[in-house]
């Protein structure tokens, strides 16, 4: 069976983190809360895809990496979860997730694979997430659920040296559907950032709870 992801594509993404790649149109979104976000335009779709650059001062690589990859702990804390699992579809593992919309736009639900390494790069110890969305994945559609069929994700995680870590982020999502894209692009602008934020601090304060729900 052939990966999923590459060595290349692990490679891309740590690297970003020595040396983010901008060019080609990307431009300064905004900063909130010491991480910089920025976005590139998709003339296709006329949404954006977006990269996040930061450093989390309280929290160590390793514990983002574990909770950023616990589904069950997601449940706790992310209120637009309906449904939040990993199944095994026709002998294909896969994530199924199914995120609350408000009225009167339907749900839309996201079926994607991800993987997981933990690298050691001449000494430095860097861990890295990809993920993207697998139609080929045989899992039916609901009635009144859009499903997200253009979903990429990657995260890649190093101490700054102290007790911090240095987070790059690159994500894009096209929810589809009727919903107006400065519609889409409004919302990214407001949840976006603090989702981000929101995703890679849930370390801060409340380990032990985190390990329980495991």
């Amino acid at each position: 069976m052939s990966l999923r992801f590459t060595d290349e594509e692990f490679q891309g993404a740590w690297r970003e983190l020595d040396e983010p790649q901008l060019d080609g149109g990307w431009e300064l979104f905004t900063e909130t809360m010491g991480v910089k976000i920025y976005r590139l335009f998709d003339k296709e779709t006329g949404l954006y895809e977006y990269k996040v650059f930061g450093v989390l001062t309280t929290c160590t690589a390793e514990l983002c990496a574990d909770v950023y990859m616990d589904l069950a702990y997601r449940k706790h804390w992310d209120g637009y979860v309906k449904e939040l699992y990993e199944k095994d579809f026709d002998g294909q593992k896969a994530i199924y997730w199914e995120v609350k919309y408000p009225f009167p736009l339907s749900n839309r639900d996201y079926v994607y694979v991800r993987e997981r390494r933990d690298l050691d790069v001449d000494g430095r110890k860097i861990w890295v997430i990809l993920a993207r969305s697998s139609p080929e994945t045989a899992c039916a559609e609901k009635s009144g659920v859009l499903r997200v069929k253009d979903y990429k994700q990657s995260v890649a995680l190093e101490s700054d040296g102290g007790c911090g870590t240095k987070v790059f982020l690159n994500y894009f999502d096209n929810p589809g559907g009727m919903i107006p894209t400065w519609l889409v692009n409004w919302a990214a602008k407001v949840c976006f950032p603090l989702l981000s934020y929101q995703v890679l601090t849930q370390t801060e304060g409340i380990f032990p709870m985190h390990h329980e729900v495991r």
